[in-house]
């Protein structure tokens, strides 16, 4: 995936981060389709599962929205309708955390599109897409209810607000990516670490073993190749930097070689000793160390 240069960009850069930029984040007043860069295979869904540690106790149940709870004719949010909420401009687009119930389905519906794109052949294939994106839209919301010492955000990015134009959410909305902090498990050297069984396995919640976890990122088909998947990942960075992480990881399918490149280009490197567990998946951990 190629990026292109942004220009005239204006930001606060966090206070921690050590990232070279690029551009700056600033506290602003605010609230088909697609490719895969982190290929979600069965597998890595199930070691992306692992990593959250979200007890499903701890969760609350409340009942699902459905689709039609929705008002899929709700506007944009306007920057001076959103309060303190940090933001990345970047050409025409906009990286922030999505707030809304009808943004988290539009991300849900875009990785429903980006998890069938290739079916073209599949009679059901819109059915299964709204199977998957009722499910991912009501997994992202239990997702983002924090837990003590966890959280997890789902970022999106939006086309940035136009004078006089006026734009639904499901118009808006063109890339979306999961930033999740969490704690290493005892006994684990990264996320998901095969290792020996206890009778109880902890959380070790000292600060060295708390780190970031990306997951879930893809753009919209009709806004590829204008630096949108590198400068949401940019945005989950340094999101992460201020909040004190030190290691960021993602999952990354061995043939997906556009992926590979994209968070090489970010700093990301391969875990070299998760590689030999993760080989039966044909799965790459990349660490992305401050």
């Amino acid at each position: 995936m190629s990026t292109v240069s942004i220009h005239r960009v204006q930001f606060l850069i966090f206070s921690h981060g050590r990232i070279k930029p690029r551009k700056r984040f600033r506290t602003t007043y605010a609230p088909s389709w697609t490719m895969t860069m982190d290929s979600k295979s069965s597998n890595t869904r199930k070691m992306e599962e692992l990593s959250l540690r979200i007890p499903a106790s701890s969760v609350p149940e409340n009942e699902p929205l459905r689709p039609l709870d929705l008002r899929f004719d709700r506007l944009q949010p306007s920057d001076q309708h959103l309060v303190e909420h940090k933001k990345f401009e970047f050409g025409q687009f906009v990286a922030r955390e999505a707030m809304l119930d009808e943004e988290y389905w539009t991300a849900a519906w875009l990785r429903a599109e980006s998890h069938w794109e290739n079916q073209i052949n599949d009679r059901y294939a819109d059915n299964h897409k709204r199977k998957f994106a009722e499910q991912e839209f009501n997994a992202i919301k239990r997702r983002n209810r924090e837990q003590i010492g966890q959280k997890c955000t789902c970022v999106v990015t939006v086309k940035k607000e136009t004078k006089n134009v006026k734009r639904t959410v499901l118009k808006s909305i063109v890339g979306t990516l999961d930033l999740s902090l969490q704690y290493l498990l005892h006994g684990e050297t990264f996320p998901g670490e095969r290792v020996k069984a206890r009778l109880f396995r902890s959380i070790n919640r000292t600060p060295p073993n708390r780190y970031g976890y990306i997951a879930n990122l893809c753009v919209a088909k009709s806004a590829r190749r204008q630096g949108i998947a590198s400068n949401m990942l940019h945005f989950a960075l340094e999101s992460a930097i201020s909040d004190g992480i030190e290691r960021v990881y993602v999952h990354v399918h061995r043939d997906n070689a556009p992926a590979q490149e994209l968070y090489r280009k970010m700093g990301f490197e391969i875990v070299e000793f998760a590689s030999s567990q993760l080989s039966e998946e044909k799965t790459y951990l990349l660490c992305f160390r401050t």
